[in-house]
């Protein structure tokens, strides 16, 4: 057996999120990735966005390491900008602005984690004053939950777009690709629903 190295063993769980989240927007036009498929606005380079700003400042400004420095962005994280402002592009962002500060925030990202050991500490500054101080360790698992659970909501916009599912291209981690499968296997979980109600 190998020696476990939680550092790697934590980034790879990210970088599986990452790499989900980005992929929902392969192949798609502009308008569907940026077009809102819930009530609360929620799009594809919305979710994009927002993950690369979980990134940079969990990441960057908590442990002294900001990555825009003393001129952040009008949507980054101050009492000025707009509410929500990080969960959708607007009309200058090109998709292409968006993909590559995500990438950026890898970067700055596994640099951090790289630097610093698992027990550093921190301080989240948009925290409350007594709940501020956490360890890096923290910071990768908090960061990992949000990644993936906002992976998971691509999953639904994407099949909402054009029904791609999976967390890979191809399907992925699914029963089935036969569109007849999941047709009929709908239509189960329909008439089951009906039944227990």
């Amino acid at each position: 057996m190998t020696q476990p190295d939680p550092k790697a063993e934590l980034l790879r769980y990210l970088q599986e999120g990452r790499d989900a989240l980005l992929w929902k927007l392969d192949g798609l036009s502009e308008y569907d990735v940026r077009r809102p498929l819930t009530p609360t606005g929620t799009n594809l380079l919305g979710l994009v966005k927002h993950v690369a700003s979980v990134e940079l400042g969990y990441f960057g400004d908590t442990f002294g390491r900001p990555f825009f420095g003393d001129e952040p962005p009008a949507w980054w994280y101050t009492r000025d900008a707009e509410p929500n402002a990080d969960m959708w592009a607007t009309e200058e962002e090109s998709r292409e602005d968006i993909v590559t500060l995500y990438r950026q925030a890898w970067r700055h990202s596994d640099a951090t984690v790289a630097s610093l050991p698992l027990d550093a500490v921190g301080h989240i500054p948009w925290w409350p004053q007594e709940r501020r101080a956490v360890t890096l360790h923290h910071v990768l698992v908090r960061v990992i939950a949000d990644t993936q659970r906002h992976a998971g909501h691509a999953d639904i916009v994407r099949e909402l777009i054009d029904g791609a599912v999976g967390d890979a291209p191809g399907g992925g981690n699914l029963p089935s690709e036969d569109r007849s499968w999941w047709e009929a296997h709908h239509r189960r979980l329909e008439r089951t629903a009906r039944e227990a109600s």
